[in-house]
């Protein structure tokens, strides 16, 4: 929504080399067949994944304070939808999200459902969960995670 998760994604993507990243709410799951492998995110919202009510609520709060939202994010599709449509077949995956807190007692972690909804599609996960830390909802990024997520990126890569 903020875009913080979206540049994660994108140095995700650098480190895995030639890589593309398609926003759920640009596109259904039907895509993601051509993937040689998926590696699924999502901001943690209410303690998991961001839910309708959630990127309705935030999108809601985003226009009270003037704050510009990516497009799609507080109406579209949206994660869960995009992964209940998935059909894995096989394909390799991996999951991660962002969030505030380090600690997902407190915070919970999207990274997790996302993970267990990947598998119920029939991916096979290359890694844990991963989690990338944000300052606030808002952002920005914690430091040096760029160059984390990056490196998750290459990790994973090797494992392709």
């Amino acid at each position: 929504m903020y875009g913080n998760t979206r540049q994660i994604a994108e140095a995700i993507a650098d480190g895995l080399g030639k890589a593309e990243v398609v926003s759920v709410n640009h596109g259904d799951s039907s895509a993601a067949g051509d993937a040689d492998a998926l590696v699924v995110g999502g901001p943690t919202h209410m303690h998991g994944m961001a839910s309708r009510m959630s990127r309705k609520g935030t999108g809601e709060a985003a226009k009270e304070e003037d704050i510009e939202l990516e497009p799609g994010a507080a109406d579209g599709p949206g994660l869960r939808k995009w992964l209940t449509d998935l059909a894995g077949d096989g394909k390799r995956a991996a999951a991660f999200d962002t969030r505030i807190d380090k600690s997902p007692m407190l915070t919970g972690a999207a990274s997790r459902g996302i993970a267990k909804r990947l598998k119920r599609a029939g991916c096979d996960l290359l890694a844990d969960p991963e989690s990338f830390f944000v300052e606030d909802s808002e952002g920005p990024l914690a430091d040096g995670e760029l160059d984390r997520a990056k490196t998750w990126g290459a990790e994973l890569a090797k494992q392709l």
